[in-house]
Formats: structure tokens, C-alpha cells, sequence
């Protein structure tokens, strides 16, 4: 799609408007499914004057239009022929949401910017071969004030309000927060609720031979207490505790009330527990692959237990769900065919697909300004440029150089050399701000590489300030219009660096907007939403002959290549022949990194190409799990959502064990996540739901995160929010208590830290007070138990100071 005038809203051309109503309607069979009328019957929130039965409206509406236009057509149908007009012209649209019923649940109709022939129901509707569905139009309710104070104590629990939208320039927050309202409801229906509630710490590695010589003909001996009396037994390293239990009521039978056991209770009404921890010993693993019994094998120490009563996993109870569910067709678009403007009348579109727009991306740089300028006042400004994808430059533009005041107007278009349709999900606009000294600056506006700035000795040049601005949102439509982007600064020397790296790559906006420097700038506005259209996977035939037409050279080369170290870069020349032979390298797993390293991810046929590769990726499938190689399609170098959904489905296959080993670096690995909800965010979220060792340290990544990463703060807020609203009111209790001792020890803590002049000589007066402040603390209000954040199956009470 061609643009007319610069400055105008992008509008089509009059011989085009003209050419497409000759068209003919019958053009081609995808267009006339994209053009379909759906019939559809909407309850309405009134009711019959006379009768009090509530108001119907049968409607048939254009499969191609949008949710919120869809709503607009209701309400005007509504004033004219509802006998409660004065209802709806109270009322505007947005005060209302549309809900439907599949297999007995509710769902909200929640994305006002979707097509409608992409929704769940119409799709639902047509498997269940229904000519007219419903949809029920439900006023908004205001939230409880019992929903208002669980989600303040949410809130503290988290240390960020979720629900303050001042710091956003979209609703992705608080989209992502409807979307993992089903993979939370689906995870808490699923888990076994006695297990969940005892969460055994077990292990699915074989035995280390070194343990195994120290035991004695596969038996070992294990000391069951209960009140004050002990019982030794022995038994098979091979026994699950039901079969432990199962033998030690047999032996004691006729002794029961020696160990202080009810003659009516059987094996079943008990659980084995550590003596001294909040760990159970339960299930139908062998006891040599619990964690506690290697432990106290390796020492050498006696195993003893406790026969004890099974938690109540009614304390695990999850608090009501409070929005009814969004489906997971929500915010995806449809296909090109459907929102193609090719052979349609221009009165019957409602989106465009963004592979119809032919010209070239462009952002006007209106201006910066900044609250305080540094104390040299002799240097001049440029705004840097960048598209990106993960770590790979797409295109690169620069502004002239103008001298740095506290406001620097350029108002200038910089068009850069990609197309509008080449721009993939996960692309970032990344503006830079870099300043030099006055006089060596050049004042070149043409493209430059991208270590100019910095590798020209000319022109010495510092990185001051940056942002990113996602230019195709979570929903698949292109950025239109008018941004002021407050930046992140670079630290200086001396300053907290953080994870710079991964802080480079945030789309979030600097929340302190009064000290910050902003950038002004005004991307194209257009007649319509512009969306990025579903990929449709074909066959492609060159993949068939690649194997065949391979020489033996190039075949060792490529095997070379494959073998080289991940860390070592990979030449043009590398990328191209895995590129040319892509048909060969996926038949090797470990070919995979360097393989989707080397895709041009800014042209679409080639991401085209790729997604028909990554169909037959059936060696990666069916080859053994390489936590180290899945990672690497993990980290900042892939922002493609399905190339890290591929990893993220992989990682499926880890065992409880081995996602605690690798929990910390999947929770950074979520920074290099383009959006909120991933298939990464949502794995953290439904292992942490199944397993509470895995959910405790999950919380304390995530918390640990918010309370030092600015960068991420809005993302790891909104999974730890689904989180606590499904580990259930005991986690919840816990949580709440360690939290409070961990806000009180760091009260104390920055209180003395405040009085100690010197950080290594501490004085006697520090000391007495630090004794004086613990033992307040330990008499007022510290919690009577507790469990131990980096331990969860220790339980603290009161200090010892």
C-alpha cells in the first residue's frame, strides 16, 4: 500500500478505490470467507417493558470488522428499535463487556480491536455446526470492596501495584493479566491436591555409585517417631513410603497404643514427615530418590521421621476468581487472506494487513528535553536510531547534531530502508541519545554503521540515554501516532550497573517522569488498524531437494560450523551456507541456535521461509533434552516468539529437580521476552502452581527482581500477581509472614547503617544499639514462626540475638 502525502493519515489512492469496486465479488473463495456475514443473537442488559423477559437483537455482522465496532452497531440498533432507548443513550458502549458460554464457563470477549471471524466463539460455533450464536452484552461491575483488599495484599506481597497504569502507554499490562487468568485456572484444577498440599522434594536421577557402596545389601534402617516414642525399622531402598508405612502398621499392629496410635487409624490416616522440617516424605517414589534420604546417606546420619497427620489441602483453597476467562484466540489476528484490502471494496474495510503496506517504515524526531543538563555545557546532541530484533541491527538512523540545551527540536522525518511489511513481532524502535564535544561532530544524517558513535576516533561520542518503543504491539497491530517516551540513563561510572545488557532491551518507559529525559516523536497514523497477519505454513519444495544436491565439501563445512563453540561468532559466510542448506541443518539439534541466529528476520518471505522449516522439526522433537542448548534460544539473541516457544516446550520435559537447578536463569531469561505473556512466563507459572518448592522460589526470583529491576518491574509483577492468585490462602499466609520479617530485618538493618559512620569499623555503641532495636523487634512484632526464604522446609522463630 502506496502513501499519498507525508503528513496526512495514510488514505488509499482514488484510481485504487475505483479499481476495486469493478472488481468483481466472486474474485477468489478466500475472499469471500473474508468478507462472510455472521449472524449472531445478542441478549441485551434490558428488559421487555411488559413481559420483564430480557431484550434480543438478531444481527448479522461482517466477519471482517472489529470487536469495538461490533459494539458501536449493537447500541445504534438499540436506540432505534429498543423500547429502553434512553437506557443506551445514558450508556456508552465501553461501559458494557460481551460475554459467551463454552462447555459451562464464561468468557469476556475482551480484545475491542479484534476481528471478529478470529474470535473463539465464532470458531466454537461453527465446529458445533451452529447457524446462530449468543452473545450476552453484561454491564461493567465495580470491583468488591473483599476484591479491593485481596488485591491490596497482593500488592504488598508483590512490592508493585499491578493495577496502576500511570507508567503505560497501552493496556498490555493489564491484558496479560486477563490472559493467564486460564493456564492459572487450568493448573489449579489439575494438581493433585494431597501432593500439592505436601509438595516431596524427589529427584529422577539414578543413584550415585558412591552412595549406593554405603549401603548394605539395598536395605537401610530408618527411626519413625511419634510423641515420645521411636520405632526402628528396616527397609528396601526401593519402597515408597506407602509400602514403608504399609509394613510398619502390619509390624505394629498389636502396639499400637505404645506409639500413642488410634486402634480405628490405619497406614492411610497418617504421613511420613523430617523430624525438624516442613518436608514430607509421601507419594509413590522410591525412598532412595528423596532428596532428605541422599542427604543423611552421604553424611552418614541417621534417617529419622515422623508419623504425623497429612496436611489439609482445604488450606490450599484458591480465592475466587473475580474476572470471568479470556480464551487464548484473544489479540491474535487473522490471516493475510482475510485482511487483505486486495479485491475488496474500500467501504468494507475495517483492518489492513500490514503485508499490504509497500513503503518504507519512517518516525518523526520532534524533540528532547531534559530536566537537569550536565555540567558541561560545551557539547552537542544527536538521536540514534535503531530497529531491532533480539541482537540483530535491521536498519539505522540518525539525526543531525544540534547543541544540548535543556530543549532540542529537530522535527525531522527519518525514513529507514525496511519496509512497513518486513517488520517482524518483537521488533524494537531503539532511540539513543549520544552527546560529544562540539566541535568534532559530524553532521551526517545518511545511515551509519552501528558502532560509528563510539569506534570513530574523530568523533568521540557517549552513549547517554536510551528507550525502546515495540513497533507491532501484543495485540499484532502496528504503532500509529504520537509518543513522549520517557528514557532509561546509562549509569555512569561508579553507579549500579545492573543487568545493562538485558536492561537495553526493556519496551518499558522510565517511571520517573519528572527527572528523566523525554523524547518526543510521531510514528504514521492510518484510516485503519494496521495488524500483522497470522503466518499460513505451506509446503516449501526447494526443502525436498536439498539433501541430495549437497557436495561432500560443503557438507564437512557445515558440519564444521555446527561444531564450532556457541560463543564464537559466526562469520557472514557461516550464516549463509546454514542458511542455504537450512533443510540440512535442522536435522541436527545443536545446528538450531546458529541456524535461526543466521535468518534475516527483517525480510517477511525469509521469516516465512523459517516458520515452514521450524514444521519439520522432528529431530529437535524427538532428540534428547539439552537444558544448555534449549537455553541459548532463550537468551537476548532470539526475540521470535515461536522460535522461544519451541525452546519453552522442550523445557516441558524437565523434571520438578532439575527446573529448581535451572529456575533463576529462566526468570532472567524472561527479560529477553518482547512481550508480557509468554510461553516462558506461562511454564514459571504453571510449575510453580503444581510444585510449592518451586512456587517459594519463584516468588522470591520474582520479588527479588521487582524490588531492584525498574527495567522489568511491570512483567515480573504481573507473573508473580497469577501466581499468588493460584499457590492458595496457606502460601499466601506464609508468604505474607516472611515478607514482614524480611521488611523489619531490613528496617533495622539500614536504620544501623545509618549510624555506622565506617562500613568495616564497627562500634560498640552500633552493636548495643543493633541488640537494642532485635530485642524490640523480637517482643512486638515479629512473626511466632515463619518459613525460611532461601529453606522453605525450615520454620524460624524467635532470634537469637
Amino acid at each position: 500500500m502506496e502513501l499519498g502525502d507525508y503528513e496526512q493519515p495514510v488514505v488509499m489512492r482514488e484510481e485504487n478505490k475505483r479499481r476495486r469496486r469493478r472488481m468483481k465479488p466472486h474474485c477468489t473463495s478466500s475472499n469471500l470467507s473474508s468478507m462472510e456475514l455472521i449472524s449472531i443473537e445478542f441478549i441485551l442488559p434490558t428488559s421487555n417493558k411488559h413481559t420483564k423477559v430480557p431484550e434480543m437483537m438478531l444481527l448479522e455482522i461482517a466477519g471482517n470488522c472489529t470487536v469495538e465496532q461490533m459494539k458501536a452497531q449493537i447500541w445504534m440498533r438499540a436506540i432505534e428499535m429498543s423500547q429502553t432507548a434512553d437506557f443506551y443513550h445514558a450508556f456508552t458502549p465501553d461501559q458494557f463487556i460481551l460475554q459467551y458460554q463454552k462447555k459451562g464457563q464464561w468468557y469476556e470477549i475482551y480484545d475491542k480491536h479484534q476481528v471478529l471471524q478470529t474470535l473463539d466463539c465464532i470458531l466454537y460455533w461453527k465446529v458445533l455446526q451452529k447457524k446462530v450464536g449468543k452473545i450476552y452484552v453484561v454491564q461493567k461491575q465495580k470491583p468488591s470492596e473483599e476484591v479491593q483488599e485481596f488485591q491490596r495484599q497482593l500488592n504488598d506481597l508483590i512490592g508493585y501495584d499491578v493495577t496502576d497504569v500511570s507508567n503505560v502507554h497501552d493496556d498490555e499490562l493489564e491484558f496479560t493479566r486477563r490472559r493467564l487468568v486460564t493456564p492459572r485456572m487450568i493448573e489449579v484444577a489439575c494438581r493433585d491436591p494431597k501432593l500439592y498440599a505436601m509438595h516431596p522434594w524427589t529427584t529422577s536421577k539414578p543413584l550415585p555409585e558412591y552412595l549406593f557402596k554405603k549401603i548394605t545389601n539395598n536395605n537401610i534402617f530408618i527411626i519413625i517417631h511419634r510423641g515420645t516414642t521411636s520405632q526402628k525399622i528396616k527397609v528396601s531402598i526401593d519402597d515408597t513410603p506407602d509400602m514403608i508405612l504399609h509394613s510398619f502398621f502390619t509390624k505394629m499392629a498389636k502396639k499400637k497404643s505404645l506409639m500413642d496410635i488410634p486402634e480405628d487409624h490405619s497406614e492411610l490416616d497418617f504421613v511420613l514427615r523430617i523430624c525438624g522440617r516442613d518436608e514430607y516424605i509421601t507419594g509413590e517414589t522410591p525412598i532412595k530418590d528423596f532428596h532428605w534420604i541422599r542427604q543423611c546417606l552421604k553424611n552418614g546420619e541417621e534417617i529419622h521421621l515422623v508419623l504425623d497427620n497429612p496436611p489439609d489441602p482445604n488450606e490450599d483453597e484458591v480465592q475466587k476468581e473475580e474476572w470471568p476467562l479470556v480464551d487464548d484466540c484473544t489479540g491474535v489476528t487473522g490471516y493475510h487472506e482475510q485482511l487483505t484490502i486486495d479485491g475488496k471494496d474500500h467501504e468494507r474495510v475495517f483492518t489492513i494487513s500490514l503485508w499490504d503496506c509497500n513503503r518504507k517504515f519512517r518516525v518523526k524526531i520532534i524533540g528532547i528535553d531534559i530536566p537537569v543538563l550536565p555540567r558541561n555545557t560545551d557539547l552537542t546532541v544527536f538521536v540514534e536510531a535503531n530497529i531491532q530484533h533480539g541482537q540483530q541491527l535491521l536498519s539505522q538512523r540518525r539525526t543531525s547534531s544540534k547543541p544540548f540545551t535543556e530543549e532540542v527540536l529537530w522535527n525531522i522525518w527519518l525514513e529507514f530502508d525496511i519496509k512497513i511489511k518486513d517488520l517482524p513481532k518483537g521488533a524494537l524502535l531503539n532511540l539513543q541519545i549520544y552527546c560529544g564535544k562540539a566541535q568534532g561532530l559530524s553532521t551526517k544524517t545518511n545511515l551509519q554503521s552501528h558502532e560509528s558513535p563510539n569506534s570513530d576516533s574523530k568523533c568521540k561520542t557517549q552513549l547517554l540515554y536510551y528507550v525502546n518503543l515495540l513497533l507491532i504491539d501484543h495485540r499484532f497491530l502496528l504503532r500509529s501516532g504520537e509518543y513522549v517516551l520517557h528514557m532509561w540513563k546509562i549509569p555512569g561510572k561508579g553507579e549500579e550497573q545492573g543487568s545493562i545488557n538485558a536492561d537495553k532491551l526493556t519496551s518499558a518507559t522510565n517511571p520517573d517522569k519528572e527527572n528523566s529525559m523525554a523524547i518526543s516523536i510521531v510514528l504514521d497514523k492510518y484510516c485503519h488498524p494496521i495488524a500483522l497477519p497470522k503466518h499460513r505454513i505451506t509446503s516449501d519444495p526447494q526443502g525436498d531437494r536439498t539433501r541430495a544436491e549437497m557436495p561432500n565439501q560443503l557438507r564437512k563445512q557445515l558440519e564444521e560450523i555446527i561444531a564450532t563453540d556457541p560463543l564464537n561468532p559466526l562469520s557472514p559466510e557461516d550464516k549463509e551456507l546454514l542458511w542455504h542448506f537450512r533443510y540440512e541443518s535442522i536435522k541436527h539439534p545443536k545446528a538450531y541456535p546458529k541456524l535461526l541466529s543466521s535468518v534475516k528476520w527483517g525480510q517477511q518471505e525469509i521469516v516465512a521461509k523459517t516458520y515452514q522449516l521450524l514444521a519439520k522439526k522432528e529431530v529437535w522433537d524427538q532428540s534428547t533434552l539439552d537444558v544448555g542448548l534449549t537455553m541459548q534460544l532463550l537468551d537476548c539473541n532470539f526475540s521470535d516468539e515461536n522460535v522461544r516457544a519451541m525452546a519453552v516446550q522442550k523445557l516441558e520435559s524437565l523434571e520438578d529437580d532439575d527446573v529448581l537447578h535451572y529456575l533463576l536463569q529462566l526468570v532472567q531469561a524472561v527479560k529477553f521476552e518482547p512481550y508480557h505473556d509468554s510461553a516462558l512466563a506461562r511454564f514459571l507459572l504453571k510449575r510453580g502452581l503444581r510444585n510449592k518448592r518451586i512456587g517459594h522460589f519463584l516468588f522470591w526470583f520474582l520479588r527479588s527482581e521487582i524490588a531492584q529491576s525498574m527495567h522489568y518491574q511491570q512483567r515480573f509483577a504481573v507473573i508473580l500477581e497469577a501466581y499468588l492468585r493460584g499457590c492458595g490462602k496457606a502460601m499466601l499466609q506464609d508468604f505474607m509472614k516472611q515478607v514482614q520479617v524480611i521488611e523489619l530485618l531490613h528496617k533495622v538493618t539500614m536504620e544501623i547503617k545509618s549510624v555506622s559512620a565506617e562500613k568495616y569499623d564497627v562500634t560498640s555503641q552500633v552493636i548495643a544499639q543493633l541488640r537494642q532495636k532485635l530485642e524490640k523487634l523480637q517482643s512486638s512484632k515479629l512473626p511466632e514462626s515463619f518459613r525460611v526464604p532461601y529453606d522453605p522446609g525450615l520454620r524460624a522463630g524467635a532470634l537469637v540475638v
